[in-house]
Parts: C-alpha cells; structure tokens; sequence
C-alpha cells in the first residue's frame, strides 16, 4: 500500500492530490445536505451535487493558480496546509456568496460553511495519513543495533529520532527521551515517549536497557555534558553528542552527526552573544589584513572575517604551507595565485613595508607570534626577534598608512610574566600602547589563555602519547590552566576590536581554570585504555597557575559580557629597535626585563 501510494504522488502527484481534494469535498457536501435536510428529493440532490461540483472546480481552480498542487510546497507541511486553507475558504467564500445571492437558494446557506470546513479537514486528515505512511519508518522491535536514549526533545531530538527510525542502518535504536522541560513531560516523536527528567538517567537506563545516550542539543554547554560524562561512564555506557550546527554545517539533526564526545564538548561550547553590527562597522567593506595567517589562530581570524564581507582579505605569512591550507579551508581552493595571499617575514621590516604601502590596510589582526615557552626559554633571540622586533615592525607599518583598528593578538602568560614567552607578549602589549598614543586609530591588545586544539597544544600532546600507549606527561599534579576553543576565543578576539579603548588591554573571560591533570584523566578514560601518567616538574619560567590579570592590572567590565579590560603603559618602538640584536642571552633576558617592569621606558635605552 505504502509503494503504491509513493509511487502515484511521485509519478502523478497534481491529479492525485486534485483527485483526493474532489472527494474529499463531494463527501463533504454530501454530508452537510444529509445533515441539514430532513427528506432528500431529487431536486435536492440536483441542486446540491451542482452546488458541490462548483466548489470542486473553484477549488481546484484557486489551488493552481496558487500552486498548492504544482510542487511549490511539499505535500502535509505547515507551509501547505496554509495556502491549502487559504484556496479552500476562498473557493468557499464564493460558493456561499453565489448561493446567498440567488432567490431561491440552491441549498441551504448553512451547506457551503459545512462542507468547506468538513473537506478542508478531510483534505488534511488525507495529507496526514499519506505522510504517515510514506515516512517509511522502520519498528523498534524490528532494528538491531546500540539502545539510545536521548537527551532533548526539541526540535534536534525529533528530528535525530526520525533519522535514526527511517535509517534502521545506522545502528540506533531509540527508546526514549529525556528532558527537563515540564511541557515536554508527554511528548512522544515518531512513536518514541518522554520518560523522565536528566535526573531520571539512571532508572530509565535500568529500566530500558539502553547502552548509549545521545545529547541531542547542538547549544549544549560543557556544564550539561561533563557531569552527564561522568554518570555514563558510572553507568557502564556510552555518550554521543550532536556537533554543533556550526561544526556540522547543516541546521537539522541527522544519526550520520551523532559522534562521540570530546573535550572541546567538556571543556569549551560556551555560547558567545556576538554584536554583528559592532563588528560589521568596522569589517564589512574594510580592507582587512591578518598576520599569522596559517596558524591555528590566524586561520581561524581568517575563516570568521571572510563571513562579515570585508572589501578584500590579505593573509599574510611567511609559511607557504600554512597559506595553502587557511586558502582552500575558506574557498575550496588553493592555487596560491591570488593577492589574497602574501609570502611574508615579518622580521623583514622592509618588505613589510612595501606590503603596506602597496596594499593599505585598514584593519589589522596581528596573530603572528612564536608560542611555545619551552622553546623560547632555549631561544630567547628568537623571541626577541618575531614577538617583539616583528611586532615592532607591523606596528611602525600600521601606523605609516593610517591603519584605523589593530588588534595584537596576546596570551595570559603577559600577566605578571616569568617566561621569555611572557615577557615578549608583554612588551608587545606596551608597544602597543605606545603606537595607540602615536598614531590615528584604535591599537589595542586582546589576552586569552590556551586555545584548544591549537597546534601543540597539550590536548594533541595527550592524544598522541595515549595512542603511542603512554605514558602521560604532565608537569604537575596541581597545575591549572584556562581553556577556551579557538572559534570562541576568535570571536571574542574580533568583538574586542569593535569595543576595545585605544591603548587598552582586551581580557577574554575564559571561564574556571582546569586542572590539567584532570584533562589527562579525562581523555585516558575517553580512550579505553589502560595509560599511566608520569608528573615531570614545572619547566623554566612556566607557572603553576596562569594569570589573566597581573598584579597591578584592574579588570574593568567592558560593553561585552565575556570581555574585560585593562590599561597597559606605553613603550615605544624606538626603544627596542635600539637593541643589538648581537648580544648574548643574559643581554636579552636582562632587557625583557627592563622592558616589563622600568616605568620610565627612555630609561631603557641601551
């Protein structure tokens, strides 16, 4: 039946709907002649089979010229049953006018309203049963595969129940909802009931047998998912989660999503209240360049600017590699023939230059930087080199062709810094400064803490040594750190360029500091396997607890929620442009020093 049906709509679908319309009206008429009159004539029947062959062909007239039965909407969607209803009251409309009008009535005024209201419900009751039966959802009973409960039953629940029934193939069997809305206490999806509350996980897995829950809410924060983690794994089941639409790139719900949970689900997700106009005053139509391109940060500066229009996108770095990659993730492409893509030093002060001077950029995100703090303490020449004198550099630049926002891309360890990564990015911050009180425009600094799933980063260093079967290297048992994932730290980062003071340091909220070890147990228990974890003792100048604010910074609410902000003082570029570039370490180590702390920058000069 269910075939045959699907193959009538598919093949013949305007007659057959035209078809079901037509009876669905003639029985309506019939009925409401039935009904209102007490002895049938001929007569009566005459006049009421005319009566209801004028409404047919006004509605299937009305219905055509309104294309309910030519494809524009699909068969049994609110969009249909609105202009379905709108066909059938204005072909009823005139059926009761043109019978009014004429003495004496063909029938009796009340059988036009009956019948118009009895077949449009007729025509939908039609619509319902067909969708019902071609939906060709398979029975619980009858698929094999993982027992799921679901978390949400919203629109994304539905919608992941649906697919999970109509494709018995993907390996889920849906028994149930749970959710936390009262109104959602008897809701039933496709068949599938809502059991209980989150608070009810462990009796309705104990009743249900289930195996697996899915969290069916795409907006769920890390405050929902760790503690339902942690009553899995206390269960003996698995957890899935539904992406993000923004992950997933599609905004239904579909089983081919649902994937296992990681720790940007546990550690980040948090919601960001995004102004687009701020941000599009100062974006859209602009000309906008990003030093760093091909980094974890800068491409994704890239990825989140190219969306708000910008009059063109320079990416600039001097990693060819990394330029390739940040061009085909934002156009499908990489001929690495563009001017959207520049080869570029940014120790090369010269060459820098003439990038400006030829390109004139009004908007600048500085995400170019050496990171990693154990390499720079080994290093610190180097660090000297593109943290401060390349900063330097892309300032003096800025600066010459009137740049109107610049924006430095920091980190927390510029907070009362002890490392060579610390002190670099703090000075960056303080020429910053000085370049703000130079120059036209806004130069502010933007300070965040690790970024996960950056290149480096210690969730990548755990997940290779855990796949390599170990050990675990953390440095200490106690150490903290703040966690953000590298979209939200970047939509922050460009939200801070819209409301950032001239001079100022942008502070990012990142939430509660994490105790690494705990991110380390975490993905161990994750992985399944069997992983010790070894403690190897703080490295040079690295702390147990990072700092968004140092000791002497304030935080200052800002007009954004999960940004705060500092003053910072100025140093200029001149003075460490005055560094002799051949000194040894200690002279290096010596003028971070000075840099970071002396109040009088002058006093600097060496």
């Amino acid at each position: 039946m269910t075939l045959l049906i699907q193959a009538a709509v598919r093949g013949r679908r305007t007659a057959v709907l035209m078809a079901f319309d037509a009876l669905a009206l003639l029985a309506a008429y019939l009925f409401a002649i039935v009904v209102r009159y007490d002895v049938l004539g001929s007569a009566t029947l005459r006049d009421g089979a005319m009566v209801a062959a004028g409404a047919v062909l006004l509605q299937w007239g009305v219905g055509l010229l309104g294309r309910v039965y030519l494809g524009r909407v699909g068969v049994a969607t609110n969009e249909e049953t609105i202009l379905l209803g709108a066909a059938t009251a204005v072909a009823g409309l005139v059926v009761f006018t043109a019978n009014a009008v004429v003495d004496p009535h063909w029938v009796a005024r009340s059988v036009p309203v009956t019948g118009t209201c009895l077949g449009f419900f007729m025509m939908l009751i039609t619509r319902a049963l067909w969708r019902r039966l071609t939906m060709r959802l398979a029975p619980v009973s009858s698929v094999s595969g993982q027992r799921a409960i679901i978390v949400g039953a919203g629109a994304s629940g539905a919608r992941l129940v649906h697919s999970m029934r109509s494709r018995p193939e993907s390996g889920y069997v849906p028994l149930g909802f749970l959710d936390d809305d009262p109104w959602m206490r008897k809701r039933r999806h496709f068949g599938i009931a809502v059991l209980g509350t989150v608070a009810d996980l462990e009796r309705v897995v104990a009743s249900t047998g289930a195996t697996v829950v899915v969290v069916a809410i795409p907006s769920a924060s890390k405050e929902m998912i760790k503690p339902l983690v942690d009553r899995a794994a206390q269960l003996g089941i698995t957890i899935k989660v539904l992406p993000p639409f923004a992950e997933s790139f599609a905004a239904h719900a579909d089983v081919r999503d649902v994937r296992d949970v990681n720790m940007t689900d546990i550690l980040g997700r948090a919601a960001v209240e995004t102004d687009l106009e701020a941000i599009a005053g100062y974006v859209t139509g602009k000309r906008v360049l990003v030093t760093g391109a091909g980094g974890s940060i800068g491409s994704e500066l890239c990825r989140q600017l190219h969306r708000y229009g910008p009059a063109e996108l320079i990416m600039l770095d001097r990693d060819e590699s990394a330029l390739h990659s940040v061009q085909l993730s934002i156009h499908g492409r990489a001929l690495l023939d563009s001017r959207d893509v520049v080869l570029n030093d940014i120790r090369d002060e010269a060459a820098l230059r003439r990038i400006f001077e030829d390109r004139r950029p009004e908007v600048v995100f500085h995400a170019a930087a050496l990171k990693h703090l154990p390499m720079l303490e080994q290093y610190p020449h180097e660090a000297m080199k593109t943290n401060v004198l390349g900063t330097a550099n892309v300032l003096r630049a800025a600066a010459d062709v009137g740049v109107t926002t610049f924006v430095n891309i920091s980190t927390d360890k510029a907070a009362d810094p002890t490392s060579v990564l610390g002190y670099s990015k703090r000075v960056a911050e303080r020429l910053t400064a000085a370049t703000a009180k130079e120059a036209d425009g806004a130069y502010i600094s933007v300070r965040f803490g690790n970024v996960l799933g950056s290149r480096g980063s210690v969730l990548h260093t755990f997940t290779a040594q855990i796949a390599s079967g170990g050990p675990v290297t953390v440095v200490h048992p106690e150490v903290t750190r703040y966690f953000m994932t590298v979209e939200e730290a970047v939509q922050l980062v460009i939200q801070a360029g819209a409301i950032g003071e001239d001079g100022e340091v942008m502070i990012l909220d990142m939430g509660e500091p994490v105790k690494i070890v705990d991110v380390a147990r975490q993905l161990i228990a994750m992985s399944g396997k069997n992983v010790d974890i070894v403690y190897t003792g703080l490295r040079e100048g690295e702390k147990l607890h990072e700092r968004l604010f140092g000791g002497a910074e304030s935080d200052e609410p800002s007009k954004h929620p999960l940004v705060s902000h500092s003053a910072v003082s100025p140093l200029s570029t001149n003075v460490v442009h005055a560094f002799d570039l051949g000194a040894s370490d200690s002279d290096v180590l010596e003028a971070f020093e000075d840099w970071v702390h002396l109040p009088d920058p002058a006093a600097t000069h060496r």
